[in-house]
Parts: C-alpha cells; sequence; structure tokens
C-alpha cells in the first residue's frame, strides 16, 4: 500500500465518522453555505498567478512550519498579491484542519481552495460550508465518472474545481467543465519531481484549459522555467512555509517576478 492508498483508507474513516457527528442539514445550515464565492480563475488573471499554499508538513517532508499562524501568513500573502490561498484541511498527514479555514474567511477577499482527498459527496457539503471556493480533485484516487459527478456537484454548490493530474493516463478524467487542471509535478507514487514531465502534460491538454504548475518548485528558476512553458498560474507551499516568516518569503518572490509578470 502506497502513501496515497494510506491516505485514501484514512480519509474514508474520518468520514465515517464526521457524517456521524455532523448532518448534510447541519452543514447546509452553517453560516457560510449561502455567501457568494470568489472566483479563483478570475484572480489567476487579475493577480500574480500564485496559489500560495499554507501547510504545516507533508507525508515526503515531514514538519515543515507549525509555528506560523494562518491568520498572519493568509493576510500577508493577500497583501503582497496571491491569486488565491490553498490551506490543508487534512489532519493525520498534513497537519491541517478545518478550523485555519475559518479563521480565516471573513478576513481576506480571495479564493480559499480547500485541499484535501476528496473521494465522498459529503465533503463538498463540508467544503462549501467552512467558507472554501475551490475544491481540489486528485485524479490518481477518482475515476472519471467521479470527476465529472463531483464537478457537476461543486458548479452547484457554487465551488470550482481544480482538477490535479500527474500522468498522461490521467489526462481521461478531463472534461470540459473543469474550471482549471493542476499538473503535479510530484509523482504521487514516489514523490520525485520532474518539471518537464508537467510541461509535456500540460502540452496536451486543450490550449484553452487553464493549467496550474503545482508541487516541486523549490526555486524562482523553477518558476521561471515553468512560466516561459505557458503555465497559468502556481500552487507554491512548501517554499514560503519553510521559512520562519511564509508572508514575507512570499513578497519577496513576488517581488522578483514581477519584472517579467
Amino acid at each position: 500500500m502506497n502513501i496515497l492508498d494510506q491516505i485514501i483508507a484514512r480519509k474514508k474513516e474520518e468520514i465515517s465518522f464526521s457524517k456521524s457527528q455532523v448532518s448534510l442539514e447541519d452543514l447546509k445550515n452553517s453560516a457560510f453555505f449561502e455567501r457568494k464565492t470568489f472566483s479563483l480563475k478570475e484572480t489567476l488573471v487579475q493577480k500574480s498567478g500564485i496559489i500560495a499554499e499554507f501547510k504545516r508538513k507533508s507525508p515526503s517532508k515531514g514538519i515543515i512550519n507549525d509555528q506560523s499562524d494562518v491568520l498572519e501568513v493568509a493576510k500577508n500573502y493577500e497583501k503582497y498579491g496571491a491569486s488565491g490561498i490553498s490551506v490543508l484541511t487534512d489532519s493525520d498527514f498534513f497537519g491541517g484542519n478545518f478550523e485555519d479555514i475559518l479563521k480565516i474567511r471573513n478576513e481576506i477577499q480571495i479564493p480559499i481552495l480547500r485541499k484535501d482527498f476528496m473521494v465522498d459527496e459529503y465533503q463538498f457539503y463540508e467544503a462549501k460550508s467552512i467558507g472554501a471556493d475551490v475544491i481540489l480533485l486528485i485524479a490518481a484516487c477518482l475515476s472519471p465518472v467521479q470527476v465529472q459527478e463531483f464537478t457537476e456537484l461543486s458548479h452547484e454548490l457554487g465551488l470550482e474545481v481544480l482538477l490535479e493530474i500527474h500522468i498522461e493516463e490521467e489526462l481521461k478524467h478531463f472534461n470540459e467543465n473543469i474550471d482549471l487542471v493542476g499538473i503535479n509535478n510530484r509523482n504521487l507514487k514516489d514523490f520525485k519531481v520532474d518539471l518537464q514531465h508537467s510541461v509535456d502534460l500540460k502540452n496536451l491538454l486543450p490550449a484553452e484549459t487553464l493549467s496550474i504548475a503545482e508541487s516541486g518548485i523549490y526555486s524562482f528558476d523553477d518558476f521561471k522555467f515553468l512560466t516561459n512553458k505557458g503555465f497559468d498560474g502556481f500552487l507554491m507551499g512548501e517554499y514560503f512555509m519553510k521559512n520562519e516568516n511564509p508572508g514575507k518569503a512570499f513578497e519577496t518572490f513576488v517581488n522578483l517576478a514581477r519584472p517579467s509578470a
């Protein structure tokens, strides 16, 4: 059983428990459920193109930063031009939780991506109820039919969909209703990084597809390389979070990137 299989198995246990504690009706009655969402498709164009991530730890890196305050980091990400903020809500493997999104939702005016392993309809209502604007669908743990059904549900709830792929075979998960496609530079099976592989995959997508380079962007040179290859956006977490002050690291990076923007 690889790490992705372990995560999904644990996720299904979590969902089963959550369903026993909070009903779908309760989720629908939450304060954020009726709010109008922000569009990541719009802010990608209007701002830096970077979806800056708040991430405490990961299976591949262990503890990255468990000291920074999510609200302080999120405010600085917004202040310095992030197109959106990605927040991990997986607890066991990534050290995240719903509270991180709830703490920042009323404090920032840019889209929030709930980054988790979405395998059950219940999670989409959860995402809406805590104030997320965008959800992640990971092709590696879903069938093409599930992707289609979850995309339809997301749109019914007013959520945008970021579909993540990392191998050519997963292109069959793409459909015309997908809002954005993220190409993971890191192979989810062994966590190795290959930027050129991501470029090759991007070039197989329809030309008008909004493409996001995800994971394994470890330097400004990596960012520049992917920018020059035509990516529309970038999901970056560890690069900023490994610093004592992630918001400051983001500001420095954006200032470096600005002349070529």
